[in-house]
């Protein structure tokens, strides 16, 4: 059972870092513009997202707070 800890906790930790560079284009796409070879298109892509859940209304707002919660949860000591 231990290895499924060590999963778990490797999967949170490639998850944060992959959080930091959407952020991190995010940024490199502000300052420098949209031709950007490999942060290029994340802004374009988080707006279509944001809009495509806007449109589903209820449907969109579960799926956001489902989103929301999975990245947020409080870890349970054991």
């Amino acid at each position: 059972m231990n290895y499924l800890q060590e999963i778990k906790k490797w999967l949170g930790e490639i998850t944060e870092i992959l959080l930091l560079l959407v952020a991190l284009g995010i940024v490199v796409e502000i300052l420098f513009g949209a031709e950007v070879l490999f942060f290029g298109g994340i802004v374009g892509n988080l707006t279509g997202l944001l809009t495509t859940l806007g449109k589903e209304g209820l449907v969109g707002l579960i799926a956001l707070s489902i989103i929301l919660f999975l990245f947020y949860r409080k870890k349970v000591v054991a």
